[in-house]
């Protein structure tokens, strides 16, 4: 067997062959039913859960009308359900983003933007965007100690969303010293290996019930 398979491994085979979009429905209502099932536990009815939607998923016609089903179906909790969004969503049509969010926005759901300052961010996009989190992206925070240039990155992306009132969340946190250092530059939500790595959903509901919130172990 193989084992586990990295998303950066299978995403890019699953967009080019256009698989990512029964995928992406997939992943959607799982996530969902699974949140659902949650709601009916007091130990773990807390959790929020974050939904990785690819640009090509979210830019179908239908892609609103898609969650709305999916939401009644399922009968999760849109007030804890993100869907993370990439920059490169942004390439193709602000304006039809920015409608389309808008109409999810009714719905109750919330939204963060990905991999913050990687490709194509503008200040003009944070502005206009109805967003509610955006996220350093691993390659600033792994080496924020050691490099003078994502250290001071990493410190002006925390500062510009509070700013903005946006959360912010540090992905790709292994070791102490990153928590630290984050944490004395205002940031308080992270995500990385240093809270946990991959699991079996039982796993980590187990962890879920036992271990102190510290962070984030992932996104579906």
């Amino acid at each position: 067997m193989q084992g586990v398979v990295p998303p950066s491994e299978f995403i890019p085979l699953a967009e080019e062959t256009g698989l990512i979009l029964p995928l992406g429905r997939w992943v959607m209502e799982t996530a969902l039913r699974q949140q659902a099932q949650w709601r009916l536990d007091p130990s773990l009815a807390h959790l929020g859960l974050s939904i990785n939607v690819s640009a090509r998923q979210f830019l179908q016609d239908d892609f609103v009308q898609q969650v709305r089903q999916a939401l009644l179906h399922t009968g999760a909790e849109p007030a804890r359900i993100k869907l993370e969004l990439t920059e490169s969503l942004l390439l193709d049509n602000v304006d039809h983003v920015v409608t389309t969010l808008l109409a999810l926005r009714t719905h109750g759901l919330g939204f963060s933007l990905d991999d913050f300052g990687t490709g194509y961010s503008s200040l003009s996009y944070l502005k206009r965007l109805p967003l509610d989190q955006i996220k350093i992206d691993q390659g600033f925070v792994r080496d924020v100690l050691l490099d003078p240039s994502d250290a001071a990155i990493a410190r002006s992306i925390i500062a510009l969303a509070d700013s903005l009132g946006l959360d912010v969340i540090a992905e790709g946190v292994e070791t102490e010293a990153h928590l630290d250092f984050l944490r004395t530059h205002g940031c308080r939500t992270f995500q990385g290996y240093l809270f946990g790595r991959p699991l079996p959903l039982a796993d980590f509901e187990q962890m879920a019930r036992t271990a102190p919130a510290r962070g984030a172990p992932g996104a579906a």
